[in-house]
């Protein structure tokens, strides 16, 4: 079959991941674009938070993916296969903060040097959609939080994973994490919040070009590899 027909096929039976992982392991490398294209924002979302710069994490969202790649067969389906693959991507995101050692710098920025390097990746319309003062207004604030309590907060409210996702995904207890959105939610002004609305799932968003960008990247590294 075809990669196009085999991907036309995948989205209009809406496999589930492990229905794709699956068929990727038997031969079907192409349909990881579908695993891609699913999970980019989630995981630019995830690394953005936590490295605090654009080009740093769309690199990690490849090195994920290669890396996510190349373990597939090691996929034992204790958690989601959302959950394993976003795991992966906060692994290397804490990798290379610590390699750089920016913990002591991101503790100490200030809410108007987070908003400095909330900076577009690309002139297209979802992006100057996302770019209104309130959009800016809310990345700030989340971005103001400690560390911990950020990603808790996106991977939760943002991008709205179970309790049990994240808490495996960061390696945390249930109750942890629990804890962690309660005292992010107490953080954020209420009346930003209110102010952002429902506008509020538009927040670091990646999509359009940036994620063609990252499949056309991965692809390339994963080819080899087939």
């Amino acid at each position: 079959m075809e990669a196009i027909a085999v991907l036309e096929q995948a989205n209009a039976e809406g496999w589930t991941d492990e229905e794709i992982a699956a068929r990727i392991l038997a031969g079907n490398p192409e349909l990881y674009e579908i695993i891609m294209r699913r999970y980019n924002q989630r995981l630019y979302r995830v690394a953005r938070v936590i490295l605090r710069n654009d080009a740093e994490a769309e690199d990690v969202m490849q090195d994920a993916y290669v890396r996510a790649y190349e373990h597939l067969g090691q996929f034992a389906g204790r958690s989601s296969f959302a959950a394993w693959l976003t795991k992966i991507a906060v692994h290397e995101a804490l990798a290379r903060l610590h390699t750089r050692s920016r913990l002591q710098e991101l503790e100490a920025m200030a809410p108007k040097e987070a908003e400095a390097i909330l900076v577009s990746i690309d002139d297209n319309p979802e992006q100057q959609a996302s770019n209104s003062e309130t959009q800016h207004l809310l990345e700030d604030a989340i971005l103001s939080l400690p560390e911990g309590y950020c990603t808790v907060l996106v991977m939760r409210d943002l991008e709205e994973m179970s309790t049990a996702e994240t808490a495996s995904a960061l390696d945390l207890t249930e109750d942890n994490v629990k804890v962690r959105l309660h005292r992010a939610r107490a953080l954020l002004r209420k009346e930003l919040f209110a102010r952002a609305g429902d506008r509020r799932t538009r927040a670091f968003s990646f999509m359009g070009a940036g994620c063609d960008r990252v499949v056309r990247n991965v692809f390339r590294r994963i080819l080899p590899l087939y």
